[in-house]
């Protein structure tokens, strides 16, 4: 009878013991990584410049570009950062909850981390959920979830929205194509 019990004790702390040494293995969330070919810091500024091949993952975003500055600024007590990452074009990419990815891209990604501001400037394009926006500039709230996207004002070009209708996944089951 104790070693029934024992092998029902021993069972679930070996899981709970495995289950905490994998986690403690998987990055934390905050975790920053930026690699380039070349890093110069201003230490008096607070600015971290980033050149060539430059990549840079946190958590669910990564960012690529030719060259990236990372502006720490106190205000109020609070550590804020700001992403400029220019390049032809730069990328900015983050997997939403439901697992989808929406990426940007533009001659300057602004990325403003405290607040989740994204300001795209130059040949600016959003893709989300099948949805894509073209504009010489985009401003993108992404915790409000808005977007504001504008012409050049010497263009005439205009802003060019793509809408992808959503599949019914009822009217799917019923054997419609």
């Amino acid at each position: 009878m104790t070693n029934k019990l024992a092998q029902l004790l021993v069972i679930p702390s070996l899981f709970v013991a495995y289950s905490s040494i994998a986690q403690s293995d998987l990055p934390a969330a905050n975790q920053v990584s930026i690699s380039a070919d070349k890093q110069q810091a201003q230490l008096k500024s607070n600015v971290g410049i980033f050149e060539s091949n430059v990549e840079i993952i946190h958590g669910a975003r990564r960012i690529t570009a030719d060259r990236l500055e990372v502006h720490k600024r106190d205000k109020l007590g609070e550590n804020k950062q700001l992403l400029i990452a220019t390049g032809n074009p730069a990328y900015f990419e983050e997997r939403q909850a439901d697992g989808s990815i929406m990426s940007a891209s533009a001659n300057e990604v602004r990325y403003d981390v405290a607040e989740r501001y994204l300001t795209l400037i130059g040949n600016a394009q959003v893709t989300q959920a099948g949805q894509k926006i073209n504009a010489k500039s985009i401003s993108y709230d992404m915790q409000q979830q808005l977007i504001s996207a504008q012409k050049d004002e010497d263009s005439d070009d205009r802003v060019h929205t793509i809408l992808v209708p959503v599949e019914n996944k009822k009217t799917k089951s019923k054997g419609q194509p």
